[in-house]
């Protein structure tokens, strides 16, 4: 397969998800300290959760754009 082909099918797959899902979500681990009074330590594991939205707009073109490069893969 010539490498145009493969970008392209990552980029399609890149905008099906983007399409489908909106965006990444992903959670975090870390430990915090919570109460700190001299000799008295307490710590805490703290899940935050991170979003990155990702505009439709965005799955639009990279679908657009790995058709693209699928079909000028295939292309002699």
């Amino acid at each position: 397969m010539k490498p145009a082909t493969i970008v392209g099918i990552l980029l399609i797959i890149i905008g099906v998800i983007a399409l489908a899902y909106g965006g990444l979500n992903f959670t975090t681990h870390e430990q915090k300290r919570v109460v700190d009074l001299g000799p008295l330590k307490v710590d805490a594991n703290v899940e935050k959760e991170h979003s990155i939205p990702l505009p439709p707009v965005l799955g639009v073109i990279a679908l657009a754009g790995g058709i693209v490069l699928v079909y000028a893969g295939t292309k002699k």
